[in-house]
């Protein structure tokens, strides 16, 4: 038995067949059979069964299946933390972001690595965190700073909560609610388009435990999507009011193309943000750049 073999099943199983698996591989199916069989010889049992056309693991393929997962993993850290060290450099990073923490880092520590460190290779991507989780497992990410209620805890992520960062609703400088000079209601609130990027469940309590049902996500938000960047652009433009993080609209406040809204009651809550990693996962060096930079950026 060896790591290969290991390999070969995980394969069949993730496939469920024996000619995709071997493509994937870049065996012939003849030669990834031979190698099951091998496994198969060596534990003294059958691991696969075939189902029609369809090939299923046995009880005791789904227990090495388990196990192997696990020691081909360890097998791929080993020879990343191996290379990481041959190079003797930085290392390459890969790092998904939510769309808080994309306004607020991503053009920035772009801009920092392309001045400070133009040989680390640097790739951002925002994105859905469902989606971003799944390339975190995949490996085809290092980490994540994402909003920590859009995440459930699991033994193989390592969660660190980074700052929490005020909300707050924000509209352009001339905004015709400016003009009340007072703390606004939602209903006031709610007689122009509310934009905001999705908001989890948690948050969405949070808003109706405040401001009554009527806050509801679901029917108060009329102007929705990931980018809050966009979300910010349309605001500045229109009398449609953003809700979401104030430090993303920090540079537009400052220049005086924007304002917060005060509310009664205010909002006093925010985002809380986190650090996600694979546990177990040896970091390139890199990495520590990053979290510097997310310690001394991603805050109010």
């Amino acid at each position: 038995m060896n790591l290969r073999h290991l390999e070969h099943l995980l394969a069949v199983a993730d496939t469920g067949s024996f000619s995709r698996a071997a493509e994937q591989q870049h065996l012939t199916q003849s030669a990834l059979s031979r190698s099951i069989q091998t496994l198969e010889d060596d534990l003294g049992a059958r691991l696969i069964d075939r189902v029609g056309k369809r090939n299923e693991l046995t009880p005791l393929g789904q227990a090495v299946a388990l196990r192997a997962r696990r020691m081909v993993l360890e097998a791929a850290e080993l020879r990343r933390s191996a290379a990481l060290l041959k190079q003797g450099d930085l290392g390459a990073i890969r790092i998904g972001l939510g769309s808080g923490p994309g306004v607020m880092l991503m053009t920035p520590f772009l801009l920092h690595m392309a001045r400070h460190h133009p040989g680390v290779q640097v790739s951002m991507s925002p994105g859905a965190t469902e989606l971003q989780l799944m390339q975190l497992r995949q490996r085809t990410l290092d980490a994540l700073v994402i909003d920590i209620r859009r995440i459930a805890p699991a033994p193989d992520l390592a969660i660190e909560p980074l700052a929490e960062l005020r909300a707050g609703f924000v509209c352009r400088s001339g905004h015709p609610l400016l003009k009340a000079g007072k703390p606004m209601l939602f209903d006031d609130i709610l007689r122009y388009p509310l934009a905001c990027t999705p908001l989890s469940a948690e948050v969405a309590r949070m808003l109706v435990n405040l401001f009554g049902q009527r806050a509801d996500p679901q029917q108060a938000v009329s102007l929705r999507c990931d980018s809050i960047a966009s979300l910010i652009e349309v605001v500045k433009a229109s009398d449609a009011i953003y809700l979401g993080i104030l430090a993303a609209a920090r540079t537009g406040i400052e220049a005086g193309q924007l304002a917060e809204l005060v509310t009664a009651p205010q909002l006093t809550s925010g985002a809380r943000f986190a650090f996600i990693t694979l546990a177990g996962r040896t970091e390139a060096p890199s990495m520590g750049l990053f979290r510097q930079f997310v310690a001394e950026r991603l805050r109010d």
